[in-house]
C-alpha cells in the first residue's frame, strides 16, 4: 500500500470517527462514506441503503448523483445484493451480474443495463443491529477483491458506529429519528436537484454538486441548504453564482 494510499484511508477514517464527537449532518456524512469507498476500494460506485424503520429499506446516499446510478441503488430496495444483505446481516456478492438473471431477474438487467457487471454488498450493522448496508458496483466482471471488501466493511462499520453512537446509542428512539431524519433530508435533497436542474438546465449530478458546494463554501448543512432551495427561499441563482462555491473553498472534509 502506497504512502498516499495510506494517508488517504487514515483520514477517511478519522474524518468518519469525527462524528462521534460533534454535531453532523447525515447525508453528508454517508456521503462522505460513499466517495471515499469508491476512492479507496478500486470500484466504479458506491451506495448507501438505510432501514425506514417499518420494515422497507431507501436509498440514503451514492458516490454520485447521475440517473443511471440513483436508479440501480432504488431498484436495489426491493431486489439485489444490498437487500439480501440488510435481510441477512452478511457479505452478499456477485462476480457476474449478467449470470444473475435467476437469482435477480429485475434487478441484475438494470444494473448491467446501466454499465455494472459486479456487485457486493456489505452490511451495516453493530452486533445484531442491521440498519442498513454499503453497496460496492464495478463495471468489470471480476469479483471485487477481497482485500477491498474486508476494507468495506471495516468503512462501514465505523459509519455504522458513528450513526449510533452519535448522542447517546441507549436511547432508542433518537437512533430511529435521526434515521428517518436522513431519509426526510435525502427527498428534500431530490426536491431541490430538481428545482436547479429545471431553473438552470444543470444535470441532476450537477445540480446535487452545486448544493453540496454551496453548503460547504459556507459552513451549512447540505440538508438546510436543500430545504431552502425547494421551498424557494434560496434562489438557485445564488447557488450557481456563488464566487466562494465556484473558487473551492469550501471546508476541508480530509
Amino acid at each position: 500500500m502506497s504512502t498516499t494510499r495510506d494517508q488517504q484511508l487514515a483520514s477517511t477514517f478519522v474524518a468518519l470517527a469525527d462524528t462521534l464527537v460533534a454535531d453532523f449532518d447525515v447525508l453528508e456524512f454517508l456521503g462522505l462514506l460513499t466517495e471515499r469507498a469508491v476512492e479507496l476500494l478500486a470500484v466504479d460506485a458506491a451506495g448507501v441503503i438505510l432501514s425506514d424503520q417499518r420494515g422497507g429499506w431507501r436509498p440514503a446516499a451514492g458516490s454520485s448523483e447521475h440517473a443511471h446510478l440513483v436508479e440501480v441503488f432504488a431498484a436495489q430496495t426491493r431486489q439485489g445484493p444490498c437487500l439480501d444483505c440488510v435481510r441477512t446481516g452478511a457479505v452478499v456478492s456477485s462476480s457476474d451480474l449478467a449470470e444473475e438473471g435467476a437469482r435477480w431477474p429485475a434487478f441484475a438487467p438494470a444494473a448491467v443495463a446501466a454499465g455494472f457487471r459486479a456487485a457486493c454488498a456489505v452490511p451495516m450493522r453493530l452486533r445484531d443491529d442491521v440498519i442498513g448496508a454499503l453497496t460496492l458496483l464495478s463495471a468489470a466482471p471480476v469479483p471485487i477483491e477481497d482485500a477491498s471488501i474486508a476494507l468495506g466493511q471495516a468503512l462501514a462499520d465505523v459509519a455504522t458506529i458513528g450513526i449510533l453512537q452519535q448522542r447517546a446509542i441507549r436511547h432508542e428512539a433518537i437512533v430511529y429519528e435521526q434515521l428517518q431524519a436522513a431519509l426526510h433530508h435525502r427527498t428534500v435533497v431530490e426536491q431541490a436537484k430538481g428545482v436547479l436542474a429545471e431553473v438552470t438546465g444543470l444535470g441532476m449530478h450537477e445540480a446535487y454538486t452545486a448544493l453540496r458546494e454551496y453548503a460547504r463554501a459556507h459552513r451549512r448543512r447540505l440538508s438546510e441548504v436543500a430545504g431552502e432551495v425547494a421551498t424557494g427561499v434560496l434562489p438557485p441563482a445564488r447557488l450557481i453564482g456563488d464566487p466562494s462555491a465556484a473558487s473551492g473553498t469550501t471546508r476541508d472534509l480530509r
